[in-house]
């Protein structure tokens, strides 16, 4: 079963469309990216997950079920504007959202012990939240969004303020966290992130879905048929355009881009008659490329 379903969703603000017929299914036990430009719809989408605003029209489920204000309590949110208390210590703070989750005392401070020595911020427990660093109050928030086990969590730009060290000690934790069980939303502008964390995704821009699928389809389906073959001597193959052919240090490198009927286990097949193939690597786009391709080319609203 889906851990959440988004069914036609559509939401309006004084006339605006915020999300027109949006649709989507985030598999239980994964890592599902929500992306898109600025404005495009993804926030006011978690909020309706969130049950923050509600849609014009529409349905979600989770777990099967229409999606209700109770169900926020096994629902764990970091939204990318921060949201702690400047004056209350550390400690405080988060055994106070710890509560609110319904977490007891004594399930909340054996948590938050573990996950305070887990991140090396024991020693902050007194402090107050005015005296972290912005990457330290994330740490916080990013523990307290998770303290109580919920089925979903929403991430929105979990990694802003962090360096690069503790953005991958974050990246395994919430791998770690999917393979424990959590499924997760995850929003981001980085790319390169999407690719090491999603399976799927959908591309919102202007109140749409304009792409979605698996990662690695999406990347294949958008093949420019282009390759990076490195040999120990050169060689001509038949139905490719060489872009390039050079010797680096005694191993030739060539860069090509094969016929559209041509596979990549027919080409590889002719070139081993040739030459001694040492890497083999088709250059497909990055989501990053995808990305900006798919929202600068889409038509205007009320296009086809």
């Amino acid at each position: 079963m889906n851990l959440l379903e988004i069914n036609n969703v559509v939401k309006q603000y004084s006339g605006q469309l915020a999300l027109n017929d949006v649709s989507l299914i985030v598999p239980r036990g994964s890592v599902y990216g929500l992306l898109g430009p600025n404005g495009a719809g993804k926030t006011t989408l978690i909020r309706i997950i969130n049950c923050i605003t509600a849609p014009d029209s529409g349905e979600i489920l989770l777990n099967g079920k229409k999606l209700t204000p109770a169900d926020v309590r096994n629902i764990g949110y970091l939204p990318e504007e921060r949201g702690l208390y400047k004056k209350m210590k550390v400690g405080e703070q988060a055994m106070y959202l710890a509560r609110l989750k319904g977490m007891t005392k004594h399930d909340a401070t054996k948590a938050l012990k573990y996950w305070f020595e887990k991140f090396e911020i024991q020693d902050w427990w007194n402090k107050k939240v005015e005296e972290l660093s912005k990457g330290m109050a994330q740490k916080v928030q990013f523990i307290t969004t998770i303290l109580h086990n919920p089925d979903l969590l929403i991430f929105d730009e979990p990694f802003s303020g962090f360096d690069p060290v503790n953005a991958d000690i974050l990246k395994k934790e919430i791998l770690a966290l999917r393979d424990k069980g959590a499924t997760i939303i995850f929003s981001t502008h980085n790319m390169e992130s999407v690719e090491e964390l999603c399976e799927n995704i959908s591309l919102v821009n202007k109140a749409r879905i304009v792409l979605q699928g698996k990662v690695a389809d999406i990347r294949a389906s958008q093949s420019t048929r282009s390759l990076v073959i490195r040999s120990s001597t050169p060689f001509t193959p038949y139905n490719c355009n060489i872009i390039s052919q050079t010797d680096k240090n005694g191993m030739f490198e060539t860069t090509l881009v094969k016929g559209s009927n041509l596979s990549n286990n027919e080409l590889l097949a002719e070139l081993m008659k040739q030459t001694d193939i040492v890497s083999f690597e088709e250059l497909l786009p990055t989501m990053n490329d995808i990305f900006i391709r798919t929202v600068t080319t889409q038509p205007p609203k009320g296009g086809v």
